[in-house]
């Protein structure tokens, strides 16, 4: 399972003092994360058990947990974005500390809404620390997508570029910053995370692990509308690449 053996790259990669740049993309065309698996609306117990081996980021759940973690990683952290992020999908890329998307061919958003719940998984916090308190309120609200070019206006991104440069602009930046020193690396995250809020993030992840509590588990009629969806082939590629639109059917 993807979220686990996240959690234990993480583990593996904060005491690597080797590594100095981690660079997030995905194998799968047409998709960097969809999200979390949506069975899990209606299975608490199952969703609490991807935190099994967590340590540490006390009083978060899973995905909140691999979302701090990450955070707090010594190295820089870069996010390689092509295809659709929702959701959880999107509260990996959030998570990290720059994000480069191919322009024209990625798409992001905060799907929970459509879901009968709101985002859980750090998603209200790391938004709202990158593009404001209205546009995250629009996002999380509307759960629509949105394209990279209004993700690079509202500062989700870091920067669009063309889809053929990605490759070639991450790789020099990744290169670039991998030629500092460890400890000029330290001192930029912890000078700059206090002027972001990032040196709260877990306090904050709390409120809105309650927050969360309001919605999850969702109400009787949500879980059935879900799982209605679920049969008809909600988490199939076809239905994943316009899901917004499969979800408004139900």
């Amino acid at each position: 399972m993807l979220v686990p053996e996240l959690k234990r790259f993480v583990r593996e990669a904060a005491t690597d003092e080797a590594t100095r740049v981690i660079v997030f993309e995905s194998a799968v065309p047409g998709f960097f994360a969809a999200h979390v698996d949506a069975s899990y609306g209606a299975d608490p117990v199952g969703f609490m058990a991807l935190g099994a081996n967590d340590s540490g980021h006390d009083g978060l759940n899973p995905m909140q947990h691999l979302v701090a973690s990450v955070r707090a990683l010594p190295q820089v952290t870069i996010a390689k974005l092509r295809g659709y992020l929702r959701g959880g999908g999107n509260e990996l890329a959030m998570a990290t500390d720059l994000r480069y998307a191919a322009a024209g061919e990625t798409w992001l958003g905060q799907i929970e809404g459509r879901m009968g719940i709101v985002p859980g998984g750090g998603g209200t916090q790391l938004l709202a620390r990158a593009i404001g308190r209205s546009r995250t309120l629009e996002a999380v609200l509307t759960a629509d997508l949105y394209d990279t070019a209004t993700a690079q206006l509202y500062g989700w991104v870091t920067r669009a570029v063309p889809a053929g440069d990605l490759d070639a602009v991450v790789g020099a930046i990744a290169q670039r910053i991998g030629s500092r020193l460890p400890s000029q690396i330290l001192a930029a995250k912890a000078a700059v995370d206090p002027a972001t809020g990032g040196d709260r993030l877990d306090d904050d992840l709390r409120v809105e692990a309650a927050a969360l509590a309001h919605v999850y588990p969702a109400p009787p009629s949500v879980e059935k509308r879900m799982n209605a969806a679920l049969a008809d082939g909600l988490q199939t590629p076809r239905n994943e690449r316009d899901l917004e639109a499969f979800l408004d059917r139900y």
